[in-house]
């Protein structure tokens, strides 16, 4: 079996950043770091109002999750149910880490992408098992639990103050309900005005801990979940630097198939048409007829070779994208193909032309290997444009399998073409088939 799963990062937002990308996953997650105020009034009272919850949840969260580590770790000799347990706490981790995320996102609009399970690029048993390694070891999902136990401290702490507020305001107000009998910790009597006094500073500081607390949270959000500014720079550069391979390598490949199919295919047909043509001017004047038949042959050549010129110019350059859009170019490719291909293209809009034509030519490469190369009776393709602006594409056929990227070939520029585009290539081809290729690209590339 085969799978290559290349996934270069999007194209950089201003302002924005990219968390490095597992090479054995594909999924990336983009962060976009706005200037939110966590010191405002109404974040302050909903972080106090996330924190109390967290103290009262957190603890009971946290003694499921340790319980289920110590039993998976002590159902080891029971091996298999060990295991499982231990499972069942690394996706409870992901639980825990998916709320934490969506919590904060919910109260600082950070513009957090939604934390996803993450997936291996493997098949069977053994991508099940590496599947679980993945996640075991999600930085992503490790930040969010991070962020969730200090919010849980936190929430603990802010009940506390809480309590003290309550205490507090009940002293403040105990003389006008005729409270005489007061004691501060129950030990020191309070008589008088002193009572009120001590009630309000209990007020004022309760209060003025769960504030801080608030704010404090706020600030470890940030910390957590938004990079620095020298690491969005540092992403970004190092994203251009992918886009930018990407686009030399899909150059060079572009530019050796175009070099082989005018040496291999147009230019010893125009040789040939040469070479006919000067042996008929030999023999017109002895032998008209011979002449006359060389003339059609070559007449015939030269159509093949203007055939073969604009078939190569339309790999080049696709005028009907331009013209008319994805679909209709899908429907032209389709209609040209070798194999029957059942085209399923649903886009409500144009997307924008470095976008289209990555997945045209795509496609059209990987229609043109399954015609070569898999012994393929029927092909299918997939196209959409999702909800978060990406323009999907899904090529599947009926062949042998087995494919490869090799240096240079068909599924090479596939992946750097869609590489220069910011975009995500996955090619999935087990021996015996079927062969699928999905490509993903920013519709605003």
């Amino acid at each position: 079996m085969t799978t290559a799963s290349v996934v270069p990062p999007p194209p950089p937002t201003p302002g924005g950043y990219t968390a490095p990308a597992d090479p054995a996953s594909t999924e990336t997650t983009t962060v976009v770091p706005q200037k939110v105020r966590v010191a405002s009034p109404g974040r302050v009272a909903g972080a106090a109002a996330h924190l109390a919850a967290l103290g009262v949840v957190g603890p009971a969260v946290f003694t499921g999750l340790f319980s289920l580590l110590g039993s998976g770790f002590g159902l080891l000799a029971a091996l298999l149910v060990g295991v499982l347990v231990l499972v069942v706490f690394v996706y409870a981790l992901f639980a825990v880490a998916w709320f934490e995320r969506a919590r904060v996102d919910g109260l600082y609009d950070l513009g957090l992408a939604p934390l996803r399970p993450r997936r291996s690029p493997k098949h069977g048993f053994v991508g099940v098992l590496h599947t679980i390694w993945l996640q075991a070891i999600d930085p992503l999902q490790w930040r969010a639990v991070a962020s969730f136990t200090i919010a849980t401290v936190l929430g603990m702490v802010t009940l506390t103050a809480l309590a003290g507020f309550a205490w507090g305001l009940a002293l403040a107000v105990s003389p006008v309900f005729g409270w005489t009998n007061t004691r501060l910790f129950d030990l020191i009597p309070l008589q008088g005005a002193a009572a009120p006094f001590v009630g309000m500073i209990a007020v004022i500081g309760g209060l003025a801990v769960v504030v801080g607390l608030a704010i404090l949270d706020g600030v470890i959000v940030r910390a957590i979940f938004v990079p620095s500014r020298e690491a969005q720079l540092l992403e970004q550069a190092r994203t251009s630097d992918t886009r930018r391979a990407g686009a030399v390598r899909a150059a060079e490949v572009e530019r050796t198939r175009i070099e082989r199919d005018l040496h291999d295919g147009v230019q010893p047909r125009l040789v040939s048409i040469g070479m006919t043509l000067g042996l008929a001017q030999t023999k017109i004047d002895d032998d008209p007829e011979t002449a006359k038949a060389l003339v059609a042959e070559a007449h015939a050549s030269t159509k093949s070779a203007i055939t073969e010129l604009r078939q190569l110019a339309r790999g080049i350059h696709a005028s009907v994208l331009d013209d008319r859009g994805l679909d209709a170019a899908l429907s032209a490719l389709a209609s040209r193909s070798h194999i029957p291909v059942t085209l399923d293209v649903r886009l409500p809009r144009r997307c924008g032309r470095p976008a289209e034509a990555a997945v045209y030519f795509s496609i059209a490469e990987a229609l043109t290997n399954a015609a070569k190369h898999s012994r393929a009776t029927a092909c299918r393709v997939h196209v959409r444009l999702r909800e978060d602006g990406t323009l999907w594409a899904r090529v599947e056929d009926d062949g042998l399998g087995g494919a490869r990227v090799v240096l240079g070939g068909g599924l090479d520029g596939i992946v750097n073409r869609v590489t220069a585009a910011g975009g995500t290539a996955r090619i999935d081809s087990p021996q015996g088939g079927p062969t699928t290729v999905e490509v993903s690209v920013p519709c605003a590339s």
